[in-house]
C-alpha cells in the first residue's frame, strides 16, 4: 500500500519536514529491530477526527517498552498530546494511520545498546482500506508463529515482525491474500499482523494470550462489544482443523479492522461468504469508530 505522504513527522520533540525526517545508516535497530511501535488509527466523526482508542495504544508502546527494555524520556500524556498535535498540523480530517516508534539510534554496531541513544518518532498519514477486498482468501503459513520461549511475543517489536513478512510474502506469492500462523502444538495463534475469531454454532473463539498472540487492542475492542451484544464469546486454544469446519472466521486489527475470511487452504468457510455474526461486529466496529455509539463514545479521543 503506497503512503500518502504528509507536511510533518515529529521526531525527539521536534516537528520536522517529512524530508528531512532522516536516520543514519548505522542505527542499530535497523540492523538489530531493537524498536517497539504502535499502529493506531484516526477515523472522521461528525464534524471531527476521531483517535481510536488512543490512550490504549500508548499504553502498550509503554509496555513494549519495558520488555526489551527501551527508555526514554517522553511521558505518556506527552506522546498523546503530540499524537495530536501531529494531526493537527497535518490537517488530517480523513481516516488516518499514526505510528509512534521508540527505537534504538546510533552509538555502535554491537549487539549490547547500553548507553546508545533512544528515538522517538511519530509519523501520520492518510489510510483507507488495508484489505481492498473485505472477503479474504488465506492460506495456513508453513512458517510458526515465534513462541515466547524465544521472542517476547507480547511486546510490539519490530524484530517479531519477520516472522510475520515471511508467511505474508508467501501467501501473496502463492495467490493468497493473506496467512495464519500456527503457534504451539500447532494450535492456531494469529494473522501476519490480526488476531483471529472462530465462530462454530453461534458460539465465538479466539486463542489466549499462551498462544503466542500480541494481545490486540481491535481484539479487546471487539470482545467487549460482542459481550455487550450478548454474544457467547470464549479465549481458548483453536485448532487447525476447527478452522475448516467453522461457520466464520474473521480477522481483526488496527488496519484490517474486521475482516471476513471466506476461504482458508481453498476450502470454503461456512457460505464462502460473510457470516450473519461477523457481519453485525463489523456493522456495530464502523459505528463505533465513526462516533456513532453513544455508549462507546469514550473510546475516541478528539483531535479538533
Amino acid at each position: 500500500m503506497a503512503i500518502e505522504e504528509t507536511e510533518y513527522m515529529w521526531m525527539d520533540g521536534e516537528f520536522v519536514k517529512w524530508e528531512d525526517a532522516k536516520v543514519p545508516i548505522l542505527t542499530h535497530a535497523i540492523h538489530y529491530g531493537t524498536a517497539v511501535f504502535e499502529g493506531i488509527r484516526a477515523y472522521p466523526s461528525k464534524d471531527n477526527l476521531g483517535v481510536f482508542r488512543l490512550k490504549e495504544h500508548i499504553s502498550r508502546l509503554s509496555e513494549s517498552c519495558k520488555i526489551l527494555p527501551l527508555e526514554h524520556k517522553y511521558s505518556e500524556s506527552e506522546l498523546e498530546q503530540n499524537i495530536l498535535e501531529l494531526l493537527r498540523k497535518n490537517q488530517l480530517k480523513r481516516s488516518s494511520y499514526i505510528r509512534p516508534l521508540v527505537y534504538v539510534g546510533y552509538g555502535g554496531i554491537g549487539l549490547n545498546f547500553t548507553g546508545f541513544p533512544v528515538n522517538v518518532s511519530i509519523t501520520a498519514f492518510p489510510f483507507g482500506k488495508y484489505f481492498s477486498n473485505p472477503e479474504i482468501k488465506v492460506c495456513i503459513s508453513n512458517w510458526k508463529r515465534i513462541s515466547d520461549e524465544s521472542m517476547p511475543v507480547q511486546a510490539k517489536a519490530s524484530g517479531n515482525y519477520l516472522n510475520s513478512v515471511l508467511a505474508k510474502l508467501d501467501a501473496l506469492r502463492s495467490g493468497f491474500d493473506d496467512a495464519i500462523l500456527l503457534g504451539k502444538n500447532s494450535m492456531v495463534s494469529e494473522g501476519t499482523g490480526e488476531n483471529i475469531f472462530v465462530v462454530k454454532d453461534g458460539e465465538i473463539a479466539t486463542p489466549p494470550t499462551t498462544s503466542s498472540i500480541l494481545v490486540g487492542i481491535t481484539r479487546d475492542s471487539v470482545i467487549q462489544m460482542a459481550r455487550d451484544m450478548g454474544m457467547k464469546i470464549k479465549e481458548r486454544e483453536i485448532s487447525r482443523i476447527e478452522l475448516y469446519q467453522a461457520d466464520e472466521v474473521f480477522f481483526t486489527g488496527t488496519a484490517a479492522e474486521v475482516t471476513a475470511i471466506v476461504e482458508i487452504d481453498n476450502r470454503k468457510i461456512g457460505t464462502g461468504k460473510i457470516g450473519k455474526i461477523t457481519d453485525r461486529i463489523r456493522q456495530a466496529y464502523a459505528d463505533i469508530v465513526a462516533g456513532n455509539n453513544e455508549k462507546y463514545l469514550n473510546w475516541l479521543t478528539e483531535v479538533y
